[in-house]
């Protein structure tokens, strides 16, 4: 287990400063195809989205995580749909086993492929033995969208059957009686409901197509809100199907990628006052970017639904120009193609 003082940042700090906390989870996306595409998506999984995580990957980055939390340390496997690419999921379960490295704390799914019972119950029943700790199935007024309650209901009593109820999560389980409204109108007051009642980020797909339905507040006032405590607070990390590391739940912008260093390496080496991209958003956030922005054409919002959504949609402007490379990156969260050079 690592100590905070093995971290370049930290070892340069006074007593009583802030520090860059250790990372005790990760999340390790699978994929990004979804069979979903819901406006509130952190990335922009979609069913032409891609990836897929190596076995490798994923084992190499849940042994640094133990090195760097020891026992503390946590994995969850989600995507996209990690139930899309079953095989992999459940080889990752398998191998993790093999290495000693402990269960699985948890798998999300969406139940969007649940269709034959026996297949469904073959599925939950092969975790279990693979060693899943519980599985977490989402239920939302956006998923409802495009996956049938009556498919996540289902899947919620198989899988009670099978792992007992303190085992299967369902988030959030008010909305299994609920049906999605049909009206374009109602379904926007519904959706800007439930991002604020369940304090949504407006990051990839969802700064796309919710936050403009939310946005009330203009640029300047973001200004000094900056992202050091996100930076420095975050409890752990997800991964993408190409190694991607984000920090805590910022999608979009890596700190490193697990081709080039272990996961414990980026966690001793990130350094959020060297590096310019890391500089400025934890010393101004990402109003810090603006002068920059506007000096290369980019078109500033009158609005903007929060400090996440000007961060996200100034990352678009520059993952377009390829800036800032390779931290914003990959395509999958900004649900475009690279074109054009800065």
């Amino acid at each position: 287990m690592l100590r905070l003082e093995d971290n370049v940042f930290n070892a340069r700090q006074g007593r009583g400063a802030p520090l860059l906390k250790l990372w005790r989870y990760a999340g390790l996306m699978l994929t990004y195809r979804c069979n979903a595409a819901c406006r509130f998506c952190y990335y922009h999984c979609a069913p032409s989205s891609g990836g897929l995580m190596p076995v490798e990957t994923a084992i190499a980055a849940w042994a640094a995580l133990r090195r760097i939390a020891g026992d503390s340390a946590k994995v969850h496997l989600t995507g996209g749909e990690p139930f899309l690419v079953f095989d992999r999921l459940l080889d990752i379960c398998v191998a993790a086993q093999r290495q000693g490295l402990g269960g699985v704390d948890y798998v999300e799914t969406n139940a969007g492929w649940v269709s034959d019972e026996a297949e469904a119950r073959r599925r939950i029943r092969a975790l279990d033995e693979a060693g899943l700790e519980r599985l977490k199935i989402s239920c939302d007024i956006f998923h409802a969208a495009f996956v049938p309650v009556e498919k996540v209901r289902f899947l919620v009593l198989i899988a009670r059957e099978i792992l007992g109820a303190e085992r299967v999560l369902v988030r959030w389980e008010k909305n299994l009686a609920d049906s999605p409204p049909a009206a374009e109108s109602s379904r926007d007051a519904a959706h800007i409901a439930a991002m604020k009642a369940e304090a949504g980020r407006f990051t990839g797909r969802a700064a796309d197509e919710l936050a403009p339905l939310c946005a009330d507040t203009p640029a300047a006032a973001l200004a000094g809100l900056n992202c050091r405590g996100a930076l420095l607070g975050a409890k752990g990390v997800h991964i993408d199907p190409y190694g991607n590391v984000f920090c805590g739940q910022c999608s979009g912008m890596a700190v490193g990628n697990l081709n080039a260093a272990a996961l414990d390496n980026l966690w001793t080496r990130f350094d959020p006052e060297k590096e310019d991209f890391w500089k400025t958003l934890f010393a101004e956030g990402p109003a810090g970017f603006l002068s920059e922005a506007r000096a290369v054409g980019y078109p500033e919002r009158p609005f903007y639904a929060s400090k996440c959504h000007l961060c996200t949609d100034i990352r678009g402007f520059y993952f377009d120009k390829s800036r800032y490379l390779p931290i914003i990156t990959p395509d999958d969260c900004y649900g475009r193609q690279r074109h054009n050079q800065l």
